[in-house]
């Protein structure tokens, strides 16, 4: 092969009403494969500074288990189906930082634990931080019903014990005019 049929790029698509799958081919070599059909996964939202808990599905020899690796997710990267994300616990005194991808079939289930409260988009400063100072406060969300709620035991609690009206106060350290 000549250096010029190395760089062509040959796209195949299947006609339009059939759309199932494109593959592009660089230099005789498959590159990429998309399909319309891909559908991601539906995992609960999260971001950075959270703590989550992945259940991975694990296989050793013949048999499959579950386990769960719970951390706080120090960075998000890519989109689509080469997103990953990384998640850092501490272990034995000792930090351990595991990725996953997003659309990993391996992912059992994902469960956010908590929401953590971060101004940045990457926490790579934890791995030099441990104790207290690594630790990320937590983002508390108000529920919209939760003010009504509130409003609403206020005023229960007002029906149930009015207020007496107290007796008007005597004026104290009134100075008593002088007789000369």
């Amino acid at each position: 092969m000549s250096e010029g049929q190395e760089n062509e790029v040959q796209e195949t698509a299947a006609p339009a009403a059939k759309a199932e799958s494109i593959t592009i081919f660089v230099g005789g070599g498959k590159l990429v494969t998309t399909h319309a059909s891909f559908k991601p996964k539906t995992h609960p939202e999260f971001g950075v500074g959270d703590t989550v808990r992945v259940h991975y599905k694990i296989k050793e020899g013949d048999k499959e288990r579950v386990q769960s690796y719970e951390g706080t997710v120090t960075s998000i990267r890519g989109s689509g189906a080469g997103r990953t994300f990384k998640v850092r616990r501490i272990s034995h005194d000792i930090g351990v930082e595991r990725i996953f991808p997003f659309e990993s079939p391996l992912i059992a289930k994902l469960e956010v634990v908590r929401k953590g409260r971060v101004r940045r988009a990457k926490l790579f400063y934890l791995r030099h931080k441990s104790g207290k100072e690594g630790r990320i406060k937590e983002q508390f969300q108000e529920h919209p019903g939760a003010a009504a709620k509130a409003q609403a035991k206020v005023k229960v609690k007002a029906e149930k014990a009015p207020k007496a009206e107290k007796p008007a106060k005597a004026e104290k350290g009134k100075k008593k005019a002088k007789s000369a």
